[in-house]
């Protein structure tokens, strides 16, 4: 592969390998398609292992001094390397193989650029540290602006629960007040944090550790962070390696009444 995105910001590589991985998601799509067995439950597809390939021939051609972490392959390139970059070729392997098309595939530079792309609807979500966007297959780029008003709050349902039994995710859902509320959806894939980033969900949340740093979870914590969300631990805190889950909500109303009602529940 020539060097063709060499002289690219890192938020066009971003996009660049986010929309190599949907070409192949999308086109292998549908088919009958193997699963590679990883345990406990978990299982990646041929689709994910082709738009990981797919994915860092793009970062490859373009950053080729930089590490890369893959979902997949693991971690390749220099142990020393300044520059990371995480990559979930298909987040919603499960959706993906019962053909439910609510999957992501994510590109992330830790503590920089990262993208997410929708492989079904077209959509591109992307941001360069500073600021997020949406970018449409002919329609101008249009900025990531959250709010709360659709009262959707995605929570993920996925083991493991490292915090259990003081947090639950099931608990919040009958909570009194979230029921009053809000209307709860589950997703399971970055697509609901970069719903969260563009208006589309009032707020995400999950249980799990180190999740800024996880292939699954870093491009979107990003575009939420660049979007303006609040962006915090189940305790509140900022979010590091040594946290627990996460809670993003489009605004500090609508992350207040979650952080009140999982304290509440503790």
């Amino acid at each position: 592969m020539t060097n063709s995105y060499a002289s690219s910001d890192d938020a066009a590589v971003a996009i660049a390998g986010v929309r190599a991985g949907a070409d192949v998601v999308r086109d292998m799509y549908g088919r009958r398609l193997n699963r590679i067995d990883k345990g406990a439950g978990d299982f990646a597809t041929a689709a994910d292992v082709e738009a990981e390939k797919a994915i860092l021939g793009v970062i490859r051609a373009a950053r080729p001094d930089d590490a890369v972490l893959g979902e997949e392959g693991g971690q390749q390139g220099a142990a020393d390397a300044v520059r990371q970059w995480l990559v979930d070729p298909l987040c919603g392997t499960l959706n993906y193989a019962v053909g439910n098309m609510l999957v992501a595939v994510n590109v992330a530079l830790c503590d920089g650029a990262a993208a997410v792309a929708d492989p079904f609807s077209g959509e591109v979500f992307f941001t360069d540290g500073e600021t997020a966007w949406v970018r449409r297959d002919g329609a101008d780029d249009a900025p990531l602006t959250p709010t709360s008003a659709t009262r959707l709050v995605d929570v993920n349902l996925d083991p493991p629960f490292p915090s259990a039994p003081g947090f639950r995710a099931v608990d919040l859902l009958a909570h009194p007040e979230f029921v009053a509320r809000f209307r709860p959806r589950v997703v399971s894939t970055t697509l609901a944090l970069a719903w969260v980033a563009a208006g589309k969900r009032a707020a995400y949340v999950t249980d799990g550790g180190a999740l800024s740093r996880s292939v699954h979870f870093a491009a979107g914590i990003a575009l939420c962070r660049a979007a303006g969300c609040v962006v915090t631990g189940l305790d509140g805190a900022p979010i590091g390696e040594a946290g627990r889950g996460l809670v993003v909500a489009a605004d500090d109303e609508t992350h207040g009444l979650l952080m009140s009602m999982t304290r509440s529940r503790s």
